[in-house]
């Protein structure tokens, strides 16, 4: 059995162990009274069971002892050929000699054994407890263990008497006080204000632990070296000592998690702490045996005033270890692991912590959200950061960790924050999926160069060369947006799965709207070259193919409003009606794209008609299949716009519309 006072020992820091010794032994002794008077119980049914049952369960309470098991030992102890029969003897006595070595360690400040006659005894005791036969005891055993008089021989019930006596009076001997829920001692007025400094910081974030055990704090002075350590949580190996001399802090953190100390190691650089000797050690009985990451962290401080500073940073930042692989993994259920680790940082620097969090269901409760808001918005197995991209998962988190810790502070029902969450996720999710209206502002810009090229041509812009002019810078501005639109949406889609069909949409926009400009171009080209001399039927026929492509665009651009709707991302009127039009309107664009392949062969075959200039024929035709290319890109756009609410429909929604 090892506790923190063990690791405190193996990081070399014996001065501080005074009081936790002392506690330790305080406990221990409680625990060998009941697992005694557990001893004397189990002997008296194992003779007499038909003897009334004596209850146990208040001792076992009041002695802070988790081991049902010793209270079924009792009641499932037997006699035979006069001998006792107890359940788990073996674990009794393991217990009972593990409690005696810890009774005595306070005595000698942490020693194997107390000094003089008492460690004699203690010593002698150890040893004929791993001596004891481990199936049964002799009656005479029985006295041994739990005999109280002191006219035969030394019992170990006699030993402990003597020992808490011991403690009570070096108890009485060492002096305490508390300094802002800090247990010092042996300290100088110059050191409560640094003590009280610290304590400021982790008082500060306190609350973040809930009730979540740990952040006990002991302060001491040893020489010229003030002591300060922090038990953190319950684990034996997870402990922090930090050391003052001077205006330079000192500090050694033991770790049994190797991410959880990498994420202290970065919390505390961002106050210029510089870490050496980091590296993995083991040491006897502590953390079973197995291994643990030790490092030391400095400080350098100008003056008084900014070590107090740095320490009330330092104390801040400690509540934040507890727990801290709990939500660690709790997160890589819903994200991946940088983005878990991210969201625990940022947490930690935003002072927001996660236990509140996980007090409230921790995944569970993301889970249940996500449940809650359907198919709609999430794909089977699909990721929160799939979903919401990996910074708006970060984002949603976050705002998930504060609104969890003041929903704990302040007590509420589970099912209330459980709704807010659900809240939560609604609007980032309304945040996110702003998608479509970055596709329908594309959208809107391939509809105003579609529309600029029609009207060009409706007012014989092919043969004033200003206008024309005109129409290709504008043209040439609108496409850039567009270009914008797409890098925005490519950044965005690479940390987002959910938004990559979203990017194959745009990209194929964004053809649409490369070829319009193009197009525009060339129209200024031949009006500067007089090569816009056409005759009355081929200016029709390329009005025509203008305007087909402008209804190609008009029907995108409602396409995508109507796809919103869908999706979920926008309202939710008359659905079944919705869905009708959607299809309608898409393939309104493959017929216009097939009417654009009609109109462009009808301008090659009026060009030949006409016998115009060589310089004519080629620009002209350039320009007539810039126009077909924009609505061949439509059309692609338009497939893979389908592609995006058929994904993303509830199927079982859409066959409920159908049916109302």
């Amino acid at each position: 059995m090892m506790e923190k006072a063990d690791a405190v020992a193996a990081l070399g820091k014996a001065k501080l162990l005074g009081p936790a010794l002392l506690k330790s032994a305080l406990a221990a002794n409680d625990r060998l009274k009941f697992t005694l008077t557990a001893v004397q119980a189990a002997a008296a049914h194992a003779l007499r069971p038909d003897s009334p049952r004596v209850s146990l369960e208040a001792d076992h309470a009041a002695a802070h002892m988790n081991a049902p098991w010793l209270l079924d030992a009792v009641e499932k102890s037997w006699a035979a050929d006069g001998e006792i029969h107890i359940p788990d003897l073996d674990r009794i006595l393991q217990q009972l000699a593990e409690d005696i070595a810890v009774m005595g360690r306070p005595l000698t400040g942490g020693g194997a054994a107390p000094g003089g006659p008492l460690a004699e005894r203690t010593q002698a005791w150890r040893q004929r407890l791993s001596a004891m036969r481990r199936d049964a005891l002799a009656p005479p055993d029985v006295e041994r263990l739990a005999g109280g008089d002191r006219r035969g021989e030394d019992t170990l019930h006699i030993l402990v008497m003597d020992l808490h006596k011991a403690l009570n009076r070096l108890a009485a001997d060492q002096s305490s006080e508390v300094i802002d829920g800090a247990h010092v001692w042996d300290v100088t007025p110059e050191d409560r204000p640094v003590i009280a400094a610290f304590m400021k910081g982790l008082n500060s974030t306190r609350a973040l632990k809930l009730d979540h055990p740990g952040l006990d704090t002991a302060a001491t002075r040893d020489g010229t070296r003030l002591l300060i350590q922090n038990d953190i949580g319950t684990n034996d190996a997870h402990v922090l000592v930090i050391e003052i001399e001077g205006a330079t802090i000192s500090l050694v953190y033991s770790d049994l998690r190797e991410r959880r100390f990498a994420f202290f190691r970065q919390l505390l650089a961002d106050i210029g702490a510089e870490w050496s000797g980091v590296g993995a050690r083991t040491s006897e009985g502590l953390n079973a045996g197995s291994s643990y990451i030790v490092g030391i962290a400095r400080i350098a401080c100008a003056d008084a005033e900014a070590l107090q500073s740095r320490l009330a940073d330092l104390g801040s930042r400690i509540v934040f270890l507890i727990d801290w692989n709990r939500a660690r993994k709790r997160l890589e259920r819903l994200v991946r692991r940088r983005v878990a680790l991210g969201v625990l940082n940022e947490a930690a620097r935003q002072g927001l912590g996660h236990m509140g969090w996980l007090a409230n269901g921790g995944d569970d409760l993301v889970f249940a959200a996500m449940e809650a808001v359907g198919r709609q918005q999430f794909r089977m197995g699909e990721r929160l950061d799939d979903a919401l991209g990996e910074d708006g998962a970060r984002l949603f988190l976050l705002e998930c960790f504060a609104l969890c810790h003041a929903a704990a502070l302040a007590r509420r029902r589970t099912q209330q924050v459980a709704d807010q969450v659900r809240l939560l996720l609604l609007r980032h999710l309304a945040r996110h999926r702003d998608a479509f209206s970055r596709v329908a502002d594309h959208a809107a810009l391939c509809h105003a160069l579609a529309e600029g090229l029609r009207d060009g041509l409706a007012h014989a812009a092919q043969k004033h060369a200003s206008a024309a002019t005109k129409l290709a810078e504008r043209a040439k501005r609108w496409e850039r947006l567009a270009d914008d639109i797409v890098v925005a949406l490519r950044e965005a889609a690479a940390t987002s799965a959910r938004l990559r069909p979203f990017l194959g949409l745009v990209s194929a926009s964004d053809d649409c709207a490369d070829q319009l400009e193009e197009a525009a171009f060339l129209l200024s080209v031949i009006a500067e070259s007089d090569a816009g001399d056409w005759s009355p039927e081929l200016a029709a026929r390329l009005g025509e193919l203008a305007g087909k492509v402008l209804e190609a665009t008009q029907d995108h651009v409602r396409s995508l409003a109507i796809a919103a709707s869908l999706t979920g991302a926008g309202g939710d009127v008359d659905r079944a009606g919705d869905q009708d039009e959607f299809l309608a309107a898409c393939w309104r664009v493959v017929s216009a794209e097939q009417a654009c392949d009609g109109l462009a062969r009808e301008v090659r075959r009026q060009l030949a008609r006409d016998g115009g200039k060589a310089n004519m024929v080629s620009l002209v035709t350039d320009f007539a299949g810039a126009i077909e290319a924009a609505s061949d890109a439509l059309l692609r756009a338009g497939y893979l716009m389908r592609d995006v609410v058929f994904n993303s429909v509830d199927p079982i929604a859409l066959e409920m519309t159908h049916e109302r």
